[in-house]
């Protein structure tokens, strides 16, 4: 099923390496993102914008359009975390939690959904986290997120089952990128660990002991693209050794 796939957050971590995934499965990719200069250095097209910003988006989603056809696919992967214990979180803490993690979904599947109902067929993507489908101490606006975005993904998959469209989730456990580099210097700064004791106490959730890879992240969505998944539709699925 090649075409046209747009990738939220393509400039780093697990967006940049599924952009490679479909380029050398044959797609015409385009990447979204912020900072031009991550953007820039993946190689393929790419849009300037903030995934929160509605306006933002769909201009980048008409200018890729314009560039590459109709989108046929499309991975919501941008997001973020922040760790807060729940007393000492404010109503601002949680917005920053949601308008980038679900609203930002929200918005790129909104802008790729015209193409795909004009075709009458498409995959809609989100790489959700295990956090939206259990819970984990000092994220709650995270895990809050990303169970919207599960829920979002499951509603829309029904909405749009009979169109020829799938929506569904990948929900990964900790995976090895820069978001992690920034979560394992956190927990040394706050606790005194050392690197290696911090990111054990991270693994020790998943029974295989280990970290999940982007490119275990990309091959699942390349999948979920593909017509041996085309009645997989409005799952969540978990890629987490065994924890969920």
């Amino acid at each position: 099923m090649a075409g046209h796939v747009v990738i939220s957050g393509g400039g780093t971590g697990v967006g940049a390496e599924t952009a490679r995934h479909f380029a050398k499965a044959g797609y015409k990719v385009t990447i979204l993102g912020r900072t031009e200069a991550t953007l820039r250095a993946q190689g393929v097209p790419y849009q300037i914008c903030d995934v929160t910003d509605d306006a933002a988006v769909r201009a980048a989603f008409a200018a890729a359009r314009g560039a590459q056809g109709p989108v046929t696919a499309v991975v919501a992967n941008a997001g973020a975390a922040t760790s807060v214990p729940f007393a000492k979180m404010s109503a601002a803490d949680l917005t920053a939690m949601t308008d980038v993690n679900l609203t930002g979904v929200f918005n790129v599947w909104q802008a790729a959904l015209p193409d795909m109902k004009t075709a009458g067929s498409g995959r809609m993507i989100a790489i959700a986290s295990t956090a939206g489908l259990k819970g984990y101490p000092y994220v709650a606006g995270y895990c809050a997120a990303k169970h919207g975005v599960v829920g979002l993904a499951r509603a829309l998959a029904m909405e749009l089952a009979a169109s020829g469209i799938t929506v569904n989730a990948i929900c990964p456990g900790f995976i090895e990128t820069p978001l992690l580099e920034r979560s394992i210097a956190n927990i040394v700064e706050k606790t005194g660990m050392s690197a290696g004791d911090a990111a054990k106490s991270l693994t020790k959730g998943n029974p295989q002991r280990r970290f999940i890879q982007t490119d275990e992240v990309a091959a699942t969505a390349l999948w979920l693209c593909s017509d041996a998944a085309k009645s997989v539709n409005g799952h969540a699925l978990s890629l987490s050794g065994g924890e969920i």
